[in-house]
C-alpha cells in the first residue's frame, strides 16, 4: 500500500517517498470525486448523516493527504519532492475550487437543509450547517456558470502562485552565506553564536565562520556583531530576498493581488479584505483597518521617544546617521545601557528538554492533561520528538510531533498544524494529532568533547510556549463536528490560545518550573530576573510599530492599493511603511518578496490578527493574574469556554463566557508601555 494514504494514527513518515505523491493523491482524489457523485446521485431522503457527514469525510480523507505532502515540502524539501507535489497541485486545488461550485451538491445540501431534521439540529450541528451553507454562496454557489468557471481557474492559479512564492522565498534563503574567515570580524558575537557558525561550516567543509539568513543565525549577528559592514551584508541580503533574478517574487505579488482583486469583485464584495474577513471578528477590511489605525495613532507618542533614545545612542557610538543594519545593533546596546541586560545571560537557563519539561508541567497543572514523549522511528526526520497528552484518567486525547532544528530542505519560522483532528467514535472520542515545527539552534558538541544542548533565548522560549498553545486549542477540542473543531476557527480567533501561553514565561513561579542553568542547575539569580522584568517593556513601542506596519501594509494591498494608480507593489508596499519606520528610507527594501504569510502563509488581510489576539490575550490573562497563575479552577473554565470549543460557537460569546465582558485594550497598553493615560477624550 502506499504509505501516503495511510489510515493509521501512526503516519508512517519514514516510509513516504517522492514517487508516492502523485500517485496518492490522484488515487485519493479519485475516490474522492466517485464519493462525491454518489452522494450528489443519493436516491434516498436526505439526512446529517447521508449529506452533510459524507461530505465532511470525504473532504478529511482527501485533505489528509494532501495536507502531509505538503507538510514534507515545508521540513524536507527537495527537487524531485517539490515536482512530484507541484505536478498534483493544480488537480486537487481544481477539486475544492469546483466543490462550492457544484450544482448538484449545492441542489442537495439546500434539500437537506429544508428537512424537517435540519430545522430541528441544534447546537454546534446547527451552525456547522449554517456556516457550510454561507461557506457555499462565499465561495460563488449562486453564481451563474461562466462566472463559476473564472472563480474555479483564479482559485486553481492562486494556489499555484502561492506555492511558488513559498518555494522561492526558501530558496533564496539558502542560495547566501557569508563566509568569515578573519576571526576579528567576530568581535562583539557571543561564544554560543561563534560557535554555531564555526559549526555550520564545518557542515560545509569550510573553513571559518559561517552565517545564513535563517533566523538563530541572522538575528543575534544584527544584534552583536561590531563589524557594522558585515552587518550592512547579512541586512541587505536579508531584506532582498527573493527580489531577483532566478528565485524574484515581485511578478508573483501583482499576480497574486490581481487575482484577489478579481476573484472578490466577482464574488461581489468591495474589495478582497472584505471577502476575506466577512466570518472574521471584525468582519470587514475597513473595521481592521480602523483597529491598526487606532493602536497605531496610540503608539507614535511611546515610538517617537524610543526613537530619540535610539538615535542618540547610535550618534554617541558614531553610527551617524543610523542605518538600518545598525537598529537591531542599538537596540541591544540600549538594552545593555539602560537595564545591564544582555539576553545571552539568559540562554543558558534555558536549555529546550528543561522549557518543555516545565511547559508541560504548567500544561498539567492547569488543565490537568500530561504529556510524556514516546520514541518512534516513524518520523521524517532523526531530530523529530513524538509526544502523547493524556489527561488525569489516562485518556488518550491527542499527540504530536516536534521538529526544532533548522536544515536548509526546511522553511523558516515556527509554525503549528493539524494533522488528524478527533471526534466521536465507537470508543468515546478519537484523539487528534498534530504537530510543532521551530528553527532553534540545535544542541553541538565542543572540541573538548562537552555535550552542550539546545539553549534557547527568552524569545525563543515565548515562541515555543505560543506554538503549543495552538497545539493544545487542537489537542483538547471537545467539538463533535471535526470541521468546527480545534484550530478552524477565525483567524483573529485562533492566535488567542497560542499567545496567551506567553505570558507565563514572564512568571517567576513559572520560570522556577524549568529555568535552570545548564551546567549549574541553579534557578535564574534574582537580579537577573528583575533585569528581564524591568526590560520587558523596552522598545515595546518598535516592536508594535513592526507589528502595525505589517498590518497596514497588509490591509493597504488588499483595500487601498490601485495598480493603476499607486504604480509598483514594492514602491507603493514602501511608501506606506515609511511612517512606521525610524526614518522613511528605513523602509526601502524588499521584505514584501518575502512576506510569506500574506501571500503563501493563509494570513492574506488578516495579519491585523495578531495585534487583535494580543488585545484578547492581554485581557483574558489578568484573570490568571487575579485568581492564580496555576488555579486549576480557572483553567478549568478557559479550557471549557475557549480551548475546548473550536468554533462550535460565536467567539465573542465564548470570550464573555470566560470574562464575564466584552475584551479590554487597556491591559495591552499597559502591558506594552506601562501606566497608559488613556485619550482625555474616552
Amino acid at each position: 500500500m502506499n504509505p501516503l494514504q495511510s489510515r493509521a494514527f501512526l503516519i508512517p513518515f519514514d516510509q513516504i517517498r517522492p514517487e508516492h505523491v502523485e500517485p496518492a493523491i490522484r488515487a485519493t482524489l479519485a475516490s474522492a470525486e466517485a464519493e462525491l457523485q454518489a452522494l450528489i446521485d443519493l436516491p434516498s431522503e436526505r439526512s446529517y448523516t447521508n449529506t452533510v457527514r459524507a461530505l465532511d469525510d470525504l473532504l478529511e480523507r482527501l485533505s489528509r493527504v494532501v495536507k502531509i505532502a505538503h507538510h514534507l515540502t515545508a521540513v524536507i524539501s527537495s527537487p524531485e519532492l517539490r515536482a512530484a507535489y507541484n505536478a498534483v497541485l493544480p488537480e486537487f486545488s481544481a477539486f475544492f475550487a469546483r466543490l462550492p461550485l457544484n450544482a448538484g451538491l449545492w441542489q442537495a445540501l439546500q434539500r437537506y437543509a429544508a428537512t424537517a431534521e435540519a430545522q430541528q439540529l441544534t447546537g454546534v450541528h446547527r451552525r456547522h450547517l449554517t456556516k457550510t451553507l454561507r461557506e457555499f454562496r462565499r465561495a460563488g454557489a449562486d453564481l451563474p456558470a461562466a462566472q463559476k468557471a473564472r472563480v474555479e481557474e483564479l482559485r486553481v492559479a492562486l494556489a499555484k502562485l502561492q506555492t511558488k512564492f513559498s518555494e522561492n522565498v526558501l530558496d533564496a534563503t539558502n542560495a547566501f552565506a557569508l563566509l568569515i574567515t578573519n576571526e576579528a570580524d567576530l568581535a562583539g558575537l557571543p561564544e554560543s553564536v561563534r560557535a554555531q557558525a564555526r559549526a555550520s561550516a564545518e557542515g560545509k567543509g569550510l573553513s571559518g565562520w559561517r552565517f545564513t539568513l535563517q533566523q538563530p543565525s541572522f538575528m543575534p549577528f544584527m544584534q552583536y556583531a561590531e563589524a557594522r559592514e558585515l552587518r550592512r551584508q547579512l541586512y541587505t541580503a536579508y531584506v532582498n530576498r527573493a527580489s531577483a533574478g532566478e528565485y524574484d517574487n515581485r511578478p508573483l505579488l501583482t499576480e497574486i493581488l490581481d487575482l484577489r482583486r478579481e476573484l472578490a469583485a466577482l464574488l461581489d464584495y468591495r474589495d478582497y479584505a472584505d471577502y476575506a474577513l466577512e466570518e472574521s471578528m471584525v468582519q470587514s477590511g475597513s473595521a481592521a483597518l480602523a483597529f491598526v489605525r487606532d493602536l497605531t495613532e496610540r503608539t507614535v507618542p511611546y515610538f517617537r521617544q524610543e526613537i530619540a533614545e535610539l538615535t542618540a545612542l547610535a550618534e554617541s557610538l558614531g553610527l551617524k546617521p543610523m542605518e538600518p543594519w545598525d537598529l537591531l545593533y542599538v537596540i541591544e546596546k540600549l538594552r545593555k545601557a539602560k537595564y545591564d541586560l544582555d539576553e545571552e545571560e539568559l540562554r543558558p537557563y534555558f536549555p529546550l528538554p528543561q522549557v518543555l519539561a516545565g511547559l508541560f508541567e504548567i500544561t498539567r497543572r492547569l488543565f490537568g492533561v500530561k504529556v510524556t514523549e514516546r520514541p518512534i522511528t516513524q518520523v521524517w526526520h532523526p531530530e523529530v520528538k513524538f509526544y502523547d497528552i493524556v489527561d488525569e484518567a489516562g485518556a488518550h486525547l491527542g499527540s504530536f510531533y516536534a521538529d526544532w532544528f533548522p536544515r536548509e530542505s526546511k522553511r523558516a519560522g515556527a509554525w503549528m498544524n493539524a494533522l488528524i483532528t478527533g471526534g466521536p467514535s465507537s470508543a468515546g472520542f478519537a484523539p487528534h494529532l498534530g504537530l510543532m515545527v521551530g528553527n532553534f539552534a540545535p544542541p553541538r558538541r565542543e572540541a573538548d568533547g562537552r555535550e552542550i544542548p539546545a539553549l534557547l533565548t527568552h524569545r525563543e522560549v515565548e515562541t515555543t510556549f505560543h506554538e503549543f498553545g495552538h497545539l493544545l486549542h487542537h489537542c483538547l477540542s471537545r467539538v463533535e463536528v471535526p470541521g468546527r473543531a480545534g484550530t478552524n476557527v477565525p483567524r483573529d480567533w485562533v492566535e488567542l490560545p497560542s499567545q496567551i501561553m506567553e505570558n507565563w514565561c514572564w512568571e517567576r513561579d513559572a520560570l522556577d518550573l524549568f529555568a535552570r542553568h545548564y551546567q549549574t542547575g541553579e534557578p535564574i539569580p534574582e537580579a537577573l530576573f528583575s533585569k528581564l522584568q524591568r526590560a520587558r517593556r523596552y522598545a515595546g513601542a518598535y516592536q508594535q510599530m513592526r507589528q502595525l506596519s505589517f498590518g497596514t501594509v497588509d490591509l493597504a494591498l488588499h483595500i487601498l492599493y490601485d495598480p493603476a494608480v499607486d504604480g509598483d507593489v514594492v514602491s507603493y508596499a514602501q511608501r506606506v511603511m515609511e511612517p512606521f519606520n525610524v526614518r522613511p528610507e528605513f523602509a526601502h527594501n524588499h521584505f514584501l518578496t518575502a512576506f510569506t504569510h500574506v501571500f503563501a502563509g493563509g494570513y492574506a488581510a488578516s495579519y491585523y490578527s495578531y495585534k487583535w489576539s494580543e488585545v484578547l490575550d492581554a485581557d483574558a490573562f489578568t484573570r490568571f493574574e487575579r485568581e492564580g497563575l496555576f488555579n486549576r479552577q480557572t483553567g478549568q473554565a478557559y479550557l471549557t469556554s475557549i480551548l475546548s470549543r473550536g468554533d462550535s460557537a460565536d467567539p465573542a460569546m465564548l470570550y464573555r463566557e470566560f470574562m464575564g465582558r466584552d475584551p479590554e485594550l487597556g491591559p495591552l497598553l499597559a502591558r506594552t508601555f506601562g501606566a497608559y493615560p488613556e485619550p482625555a477624550s474616552s
